[in-house]
């Protein structure tokens, strides 16, 4: 039997995977419906990022948007290292290094990496994802060469 660490580290992976084939449908269901997202834009420490997007509320709305941003565009996300703590029997924090890499049919590139802050709730005997905090240390953007 799965330990609950072992069932959030297995729902990150699913989102890894699910993003990066754009299972959107999958991907979807490994968030819970009130989901709030954060999305920092620039390089900060402690979350000083004095570009954080504005919080995106709801599953719906955070799962159209990013999978039509990256209609397109072919994506590698990894993370690793997890820190993660059960808060009670149905609730938990996790915080992941992260490394992603996004290459846009113009040839254009971005590489970053940073951490997913995360918060998680078991219902229905299913972990899902209840609020994502992403914060960069590193991003690095190509232009295409022609």
């Amino acid at each position: 039997m799965q330990t609950e660490i072992e069932a959030i580290r297995s729902l990150k992976a699913q989102y890894c995977r699910f993003l990066d084939t754009r299972d959107g449908d999958a991907w979807r269901a490994l968030f819970a419906d009130d989901v709030v997202v954060r999305v920092d834009m620039a390089p900060g420490t402690n979350g000083a990022d004095p570009q954080t997007a504005p919080p995106v509320e709801g599953a719906d709305v955070f799962v159209s948007f990013t999978l039509s941003a990256l209609n397109d565009v072919a994506t590698v996300h990894h993370v690793h290292t997890p820190e993660i703590a059960l808060t009670a029997d149905d609730t938990a924090t996790g915080i992941w290094a992260m490394e992603d890499w996004l290459v846009y049919p113009d040839g254009g590139e971005l590489r970053g990496a940073g951490h997913y802050h995360e918060t998680y709730r078991k219902s229905d005997g299913r972990w899902q994802i209840t609020s994502l905090h992403l914060t960069r240390t590193v991003v690095q953007v190509s232009r295409p060469t022609s």
